[in-house]
């Protein structure tokens, strides 16, 4: 089992950046791909970037490419979304994922282990 816990979100203006981080409890975290999705209130669950397991690798969504950017750092099992230039689309609810492969289109069943999430408003 992995657990993962977010951290990182509040209210920013618009134009303003936040460093999301999600710290994960297992002892082979270099094995899990990783990624962040984010849900506003009655919309379904939107992937925004992932980041494989061993070399580098990552996957944005259109209307983040620029402006995020997702690491991870394996000796501290935690994975971070650098979010800069953010703007009222962005507000939303942003969740931490964890998955044992890498297939070729990134949909919220593919991922094993879920975070509670980390709330994150941007005022225009």
């Amino acid at each position: 089992q992995v657990q993962l816990v977010e951290s990182g979100g509040g209210l920013v203006q618009a134009g303003g950046s936040l460093r999301l981080s999600c710290a994960a409890s297992t002892h082979s975290f270099s094995n899990y791909a990783m990624g962040w999705f984010r849900q506003a209130p009655g919309k379904e669950r939107e992937f925004v970037a992932s980041i494989k397991w061993s070399v580098g690798s990552f996957r944005y969504a259109d209307p983040v490419k620029g402006r995020f950017t997702i690491s991870r750092d394996n000796t501290k099992n935690t994975v971070y979304l650098q979010m800069n230039s953010l703007q009222p689309e962005d507000t939303a609810v942003y969740y931490c994922a964890a998955k044992q492969t890498w297939s070729g289109v990134e949909v919220p069943y593919e991922y094993n282990y879920w975070g509670q999430g980390t709330q994150v408003t941007v005022s225009s």
